[in-house]
């Protein structure tokens, strides 16, 4: 397990994280994910850190807070010191009936950032992410809001889910210009089939050096391969919770690719498009979550696998997004200057 600095700052993380989405549902979409009890996902987070991960997400609205309770009992039960992880959770979804009890606002950040506190049994979260844009609160009211939980010692450093490049670069300016608590991370969905990320938000990542957490690298499982070639698997998550949203004709056609090179190395599927992500600079660490010890130990073992430039140019060309405008403008244009610039020695 290989272990990087999140975002401008000197925390290091492992290159996998634990994510919690599967512990605790009953009903609805969170018992879609999973229903994993306190026993089950002591055992996940053990394996987890007996592998060298230090890192885990989970989110208050997971399961209605039961995932991250788990999460905290699970620490205790295993006797793992606090400062031995780094615990991520994030704010943002409905906690309640009425309209304050969701949002960005200074009222329910502060309100749930103590119960999600209360949950874990800590005395501090290590990252706290807003899980999502809030159109109705100004974005300087969240950032000095998280600013407050910064320097009252609740959270260590904060980050962001799901957020439009134009929204990040805006609140870092804020946060620049009112000396508040730098943006460390980003979490947000990237993977083969679905690398929408890179036409602004990597670009713009890599300029203002913050961290990617990756969400759902396996598209909710459709990079496993059971759900190609028309194969409609009714045993896992994707069979009952058909998300994120995937390209069946190209994702068949990565599907195929990826075959070719798991059996060449030996490896999954599954393995490979891990591995695909741990060789993208951007990426700082790759959310894996699982309902079965086994499924945790497959996705650890992506680690072990080293994809070769004609392996990464092979998925590159039957994955590749189409260029967009204003890339292919940016593109022409940046000819201009190129035989100005500097040689690299």
């Amino acid at each position: 397990m290989r272990y990087r600095t999140l975002g401008p700052s000197g925390l290091l993380v492992s290159e996998l994280c634990l994510g919690t989405m599967t512990f605790g549902g009953s009903d609805g979409m969170w018992g879609q994910i999973g229903q994993l009890r306190q026993d089950e996902a002591d055992t996940l987070v053990k394996t987890a850190v007996d592998a060298g991960i230090n890192f885990i997400d989970t989110a208050n609205v997971y399961a209605g807070g039961e995932s991250e309770r788990i999460l905290g009992q699970a620490i205790r039960n295993l006797g793992i010191p606090r400062d031995d992880v780094v615990i991520a959770t994030k704010v943002l979804g409905a906690m309640g009936e009425g309209p304050n009890a969701r949002g960005a606002s200074r009222a329910h950040i502060m309100a749930q950032a103590k119960a999600s506190l209360s949950r874990l049994q800590m005395d501090h979260i290590d990252l706290y992410q807003i899980h999502g844009f809030d159109p109705l609160t100004p974005i300087t009211e969240t950032l000095e809001a998280l600013d407050t939980l910064v320097r009252h010692g609740h959270v260590r450093y904060i980050g962001l889910s799901n957020w439009a490049a134009w929204q990040i670069v805006k609140a870092v300016g804020i946060s620049e210009a009112r000396k508040l608590a730098p943006i460390l991370s980003l979490q947000a969905y990237y993977t083969l089939v679905g690398r929408d990320l890179e036409r602004e938000i990597v670009p713009m990542l890599q300029a203002e050096g913050i961290g990617l957490m990756v969400w759902s690298p396996l598209a909710g499982g459709f990079l496993s391969g059971k759900y190609s070639d028309g194969n409609t698997a009714n045993d896992g998550r994707r069979a009952s919770f058909n998300f994120p949203p995937v390209n069946l004709e190209r994702g068949d056609a990565a599907i195929g690719v990826m075959r070719g090179i798991a059996e060449a190395k030996g490896c999954t599927v599954a393995q490979v498009a891990l591995a695909w992500l741990l060789h993208q600079p951007v990426v700082t660490s790759v959310i894996v979550g699982a309902k079965r010890v086994e499924q945790l130990q497959d996705n650890i073992r992506s680690t072990e696998v080293a994809l070769s430039a004609d392996d990464l140019a092979e998925l590159d060309a039957v994955t590749k997004l189409p260029p967009e405008y204003p890339d292919w403008m940016l593109e022409r244009q940046a000819q201009y200057r190129a035989p100005f610039a500097p040689q690299k020695v």
